[in-house]
């Protein structure tokens, strides 16, 4: 149990990175939104806190499911030792990148920046990229058999209608 609770916290540690870092990316790409023709109405700041809410819990589960179920970390370098297929994971192969990806979206929402919206596009395309070009091909070699057939059973973005 001390070796799951340890990789909760570094998934934690971990993940309060990568929010920095994108908050950072975020802050950095505002003072573009006065170029960008898009008006986002202030009403519209509710469903962005929605929208960084769920997409908070979201992530938050992923990590814990990482920690509790895989026995490691979002972090390449610290990843889970078994495939996860709990949690969110039952549904889709990537929520992690779809809770950030909520996130955001949501913050581009609640703080009416069309330049956080455009991070947040961005950001998918390199998620998607990173999971076609490094993490599927990984997963594949590191776990084999019992990767593959996750693949097949479960999505990568969208989940399977029952």
């Amino acid at each position: 149990m001390l070796t799951r609770l340890f990789a909760a916290v570094r998934g934690l540690i971990y993940a309060s990175a990568f929010v920095w870092l994108w908050w950072w990316v975020v802050a950095s790409a505002r003072p573009l939104d006065r170029r960008i023709a898009l008006s986002i109405p202030s009403s519209l700041r509710p469903v962005g806190l929605v929208l960084v809410a769920l997409g908070g819990l979201l992530a938050l589960t992923c990590v814990l499911s990482f920690a509790l179920v895989g026995r490691g970390t979002p972090a390449p370098f610290d990843a889970p030792r078994d495939v996860v297929a709990a949690g969110p994971y039952r549904w889709v192969r990537n929520p992690m990148y779809l809770g950030a990806l909520l996130v955001l979206f949501g913050v581009g929402v609640l703080l009416r920046s069309p330049a956080a919206l455009a991070v947040a596009v961005g950001f998918f395309a390199l998620a998607h990229l990173f999971v076609l070009l490094y993490e599927e091909p990984t997963l594949e070699r590191r776990f084999g058999a019992s990767y593959r057939r996750y693949r097949s059973e479960v999505r990568r973005w969208l989940p399977r209608p029952r």
